[in-house]
């Protein structure tokens, strides 16, 4: 199939997808023009509320719109900026995890409750106690469910070692491993941490952790996490370099041993994904700053078929 625009009326950016009750939904990051300059902290990405979007025919059926369902009017502890979120479901509830910067402008992660996927979703009266940084991504496996996160600049990554947060920000020299997205398991209820985040390794083919100055090829924020043919599949963007890559492994917990690139850079700053099966297809979403002639705060949401060659690589998706 063609590369597919999914939401032209509006900008929707950083999707995160599912399948629930035999359809698609999307939950995406919305855009606006905030008046905000643009800056590496990425103030001018000024979000503050989420939509929820479904679809049952991706190349070509009607996509709805089922309206807001969290605002940032709506949180406790809430400071601004609503960035990428990412649903999972247990036993007839949906749960929403979503990084907010709190009133000290720390990013954190909260969790808020529906019982239906489209929401209304309302957020518990904390942040997930521990939690820090960004782009929350959840796999489940064997009732088990696995919380990835973590991005760089903006998304304050690099004011923490070892869960502990730093006097001052720190990136480590070109040339030693580089810092890792974070994992860890969610306990039971779904409304905070199991055990303590710890690192997600990716390392190169000869099995040497990625280094901080292979920007082509290591972590920078958007951590999504598939699995096909008992393979788990970590991918996310190299942020500055504009790839999104993917590195695979044997457990949820890594390490993880990088393959290649998915997509290579599209217009605008960001790239931002989700990889989901759907009626026996793969499909990548993503987005791009086209429809806004590339204002990089005003991004697009778009979708494209993933093919898999025989050995389990992954096909790069053309940019366009």
């Amino acid at each position: 199939m063609k590369t597919r625009y999914l939401v032209p009326g509006d900008y929707m950016a950083d999707p995160a997808v599912h399948v629930f009750n035999g359809k698609l939904y999307i939950y995406p990051s919305h855009d606006r023009e905030s008046g905000i300059p643009e800056n590496d902290n990425g103030d001018h990405f000024d979000m503050n509320d989420y939509h929820v979007f479904s679809l049952e025919d991706v190349e070509s059926g009607e996509v709805t719109d089922h309206g807001v369902a969290l605002r940032v009017e709506d949180i406790p502890w809430a400071g601004r900026q609503l960035w990428d979120c990412d649903v999972a479901h247990k036993d007839g509830k949906y749960y929403m995890y979503f990084p907010l910067k709190d009133r000290n402008d720390i990013f954190r992660i909260g969790v808020a409750v529906a019982g239906r996927p489209e929401g209304p979703f309302v957020p518990q009266p904390d942040p997930i106690r521990g939690s820090y940084s960004i782009d929350p991504a959840v796999l489940e496996e064997n009732g088990k469910y696995y919380m990835y996160f973590g991005g760089i600049w903006g998304g304050q990554l690099q004011r923490y070692r070892s869960n502990k947060a730093l006097e001052a920000a720190a990136f480590p020299a070109g040339g030693e491993a580089s810092i890792c997205p974070k994992v860890a398991m969610l306990s039971d209820d779904m409304l905070g941490f199991a055990e303590e985040p710890c690192d997600l390794l990716i390392l190169d083919p000869d099995g040497r952790p990625l280094t901080q100055g292979d920007a082509e090829r290591r972590f920078f924020e958007a951590s999504w996490m598939h699995k096909r043919g008992g393979r788990y599949y970590y991918s996310y963007s190299t942020g500055d370099t504009h790839n999104i890559c993917y590195a695979t492994g044997d457990n949820p917990y890594g390490p993880f041993t990088y393959q290649g690139v998915i997509l290579p850079p599209v217009l605008g700053w960001t790239t931002h994904h989700a990889i989901v099966e759907y009626k026996e297809k793969w499909y990548l979403f993503h987005h791009d700053c086209v429809p806004s002639g590339g204002k990089t705060w005003l991004r697009s949401l778009k979708v494209v078929e993933l093919e898999y060659n025989n050995d389990g690589t992954i096909a790069q998706v053309p940019a366009g």
